[in-house]
């Protein structure tokens, strides 16, 4: 994940997680362990789109569907990809032999999040916020051909802190089904869409 979509995380994930408007780049910088013109640089692009207003002591989040948006059309997914395999079972099963480490996202984040499914879904997307974790995964369930239904996405120790009961932040999973083409990715977004507010 780029540094500037580490920065938007962190904004949306406060945000939707409790409502938090302001912020400062600092407090950004020193959370993220990001330098602080990598922030700087990220907030005013949200800027200049007037998704925040920045002040002398920060910024305000003034339009948090205009970022969410923006991250959608910025987020690179097959970019974080680090391992896909085909795995025999049902996703259930997939998803209850998941290795400690993991962070679910896409689908199975989002039928925990909101209690159900939306809609039948036939893959598993993680984020393995650890090398122990990318391991474990592969040891568990060794490449095999044919399409892939496990997808491992590359994590960082940011991730672990803001996810909930090993649930991504529900903007991530937002912005990662807007980046899948499976055709029920839009049912799932819907009902993230009413939960989230927009």
């Amino acid at each position: 994940m780029k540094q500037r979509e580490r920065v938007l995380r962190e904004v949306l994930s406060a945000f939707f997680q409790r409502k938090q408007t302001r912020f400062t780049q600092l407090e950004l910088s020193k959370s993220l362990g990001l330098s602080l013109s990598a922030v700087n640089a990220a907030v005013k692009r949200l800027s200049a789109m007037g998704a925040v207003e920045i002040s002398p002591r920060g910024f305000r989040v003034v339009d948090a569907e205009k970022i969410l948006f923006h991250w959608c059309n910025e987020r690179d997914l097959q970019a974080d990809v680090t391992y896909q395999t085909r795995v025999d079972g049902t996703v259930s099963q997939i998803e209850k032999s998941m290795p400690p480490g993991v962070v679910y996202t896409a689908y199975s984040a989002c039928k925990y999040a909101l209690g159900h499914a939306p809609a039948d879904y036939g893959e598993v997307v993680v984020y393995a916020t650890t090398p122990g974790a990318l391991q474990e995964i592969k040891r568990r369930f060794t490449a095999r051909a044919g399409p892939p239904n496990l997808t491992v996405l590359a994590g960082d120790g940011g991730l672990q802190r803001v996810a909930q009961g090993g649930v991504a932040p529900l903007a991530l999973v937002y912005v990662d089904l807007w980046n899948l083409k499976e055709w029920y990715a839009k049912e799932f977004r819907k009902a993230l869409e009413a939960r989230l507010g927009l």
